[in-house]
């Protein structure tokens, strides 16, 4: 077999075992969630910056529903705007977050999964504040709709540098103690500490597989997207942190993605610019968005959005809650503009990027805060070529397809013109 069949072989390999892997990991956790409904089992709505407490719940029993998750699948399947809809004429404003709105009028309408299946009423509501205020006022709402008791773990922000204090991590600790006495007292088990140091044995495996996957961009070309392929690879990531199954997942990413190295195959025919992401994507038009940059030989090397596992951090399975409360003081959406900063600027230099593009959500104010400031600081201070789009992340009506491929049309043709001619001086030199 020639090197080319070899390299389609490959590609198309790698594209089917990921692909349903992950479809059918999370087609089972949808499963779970169902079954759940029908035999009423204890049921823990939590956020994804929360995702780390699923090892904890798991332990005692306790399903986990992530109303994030489940708005971005309506998005994704384009079913998100009727649901928003029904939000609004119930009192929501336009320009609260879009998430909060699906989420909400699913309920109403049923609460109803992007599958037509029915998710589980919660037992507990459990929010991890971890960044978004909206994270506590949508989770309060969550409650007073189903009847089921709140309680909300306060986490503090890092202040300076990049470690949190002890007396953080003890304050947060306080607080899974209680929700433990909580849980325990609703399911009737005791907390086996023994299989939670277990399931944290698996959480920190499936996190060192992922942080060595992201350090798979500095290779050239890439031998996947940061931002569209690396969104794929987060919902096992959430669902399926501290379990064997998330364990064997990443162990086949991680091979698959070394072998495409190896072989110098990329996400796109040709990788003619490596850009760096900042923000959630629109996930009523994901494969629109992603197709603006892929015609121009773009592929992501670096993203905040897909870093929701902190880049200095790993479960600690010797030190169970310490390790519980540190996790969502650290991740990405609990630091300071200026860490926000150190990433994306660490990204740019490290994987060798042409450009930064900032996606602005109307929406969401965690993630739009300061846009403005960012692309002046990158464009100007630091002369890196930085283009910023604005949409919603599951609001259909924000998206005007024409208006942004003529800005993304636009700032690549400068970039490549750019490109030419620095590559020309740089013959001239050699010359």
């Amino acid at each position: 077999m020639d090197t080319q069949s070899t390299e389609k072989k490959v590609h198309s390999q790698y594209q089917g075992k990921i692909h349903q892997m992950q479809k059918a990991l999370m087609a089972r956790w949808m499963a779970e969630l169902e079954q759940a409904a029908e035999n009423h089992e204890p049921t823990a709505c939590l956020l994804v910056a929360g995702s780390n407490l699923s090892m904890l719940l798991r332990c005692l029993g306790i399903h986990q529903v992530y109303p994030e998750l489940n708005a971005l699948q309506l998005a994704i399947r384009k079913q998100s705007l009727p649901y928003i809809q029904i939000a609004e004429e119930r009192g929501y404003s336009t320009d609260v977050c879009s998430y909060v709105k699906a989420d909400v009028g699913a309920f109403f309408a049923g609460n109803v999964s992007s599958l037509g299946t029915k998710l589980p009423q919660p037992t507990l509501v459990l929010s991890c504040f971890s960044g978004c205020n909206v994270y506590i006022k949508w989770f309060e709402h969550i409650a007073a709709y189903t009847g089921a008791p709140l309680y909300v773990i306060d986490v503090p922000f890092i202040r300076s540098g990049n470690d949190p204090c002890p007396e953080d991590i003890d304050y947060v600790v306080s607080q899974l103690k209680e929700v433990i006495g909580i849980c325990e007292k609703m399911t009737g088990r005791k907390l086996d500490y023994d299989e939670l140091r277990e399931r944290l044995a698996y959480a920190r495996e499936v996190e060192r597989l992922w942080l060595e996957i992201k350090e798979l961009t500095k290779n050239i070309p890439s031998p996947y997207d940061d931002y569209f392929d690396c969104i794929t690879l987060m919902g096992p990531m959430v669902a399926f942190r501290g379990t064997r199954e998330g364990v064997e997942f990443f162990q086949t990413a991680k091979k698959e993605f070394e072998e495409r190295v190896r072989l110098k195959i990329g996400p796109l025919p040709e990788e003619k610019f490596r850009i760096v992401v900042e923000s959630a994507p629109p996930y009523p038009y994901f494969r629109t968005f992603r197709d603006l940059f892929s015609k121009w030989g773009a592929c992501a090397v670096g993203a905040t959005y897909t870093t929701p596992q902190p880049p200095d951090f790993l479960h600690d399975p010797e030190r169970p809650l310490e390790s519980l409360a540190e996790y969502p003081i650290r991740i990405f959406t609990n630091r300071g503009l200026d860490q926000r900063y150190d990433l994306l600027r660490r990204y740019v230099t490290e994987r060798s990027a042409d450009a930064l593009i900032i996606h602005s959500v109307k929406s969401c104010r965690l993630f739009s805060v300061g846009h403005g400031d960012m692309r002046e600081y990158f464009s100007k201070n630091l002369g890196i070529p930085t283009l910023m789009l604005e949409s919603d992340l599951e609001d259909p009506r924000y998206f005007s397809e024409a208006q942004m491929k003529n800005r993304v049309d636009a700032f690549f043709e400068v970039l490549e013109h750019k490109k030419y001619i620095a590559g020309k001086a740089q013959a001239i030199t050699e010359a």
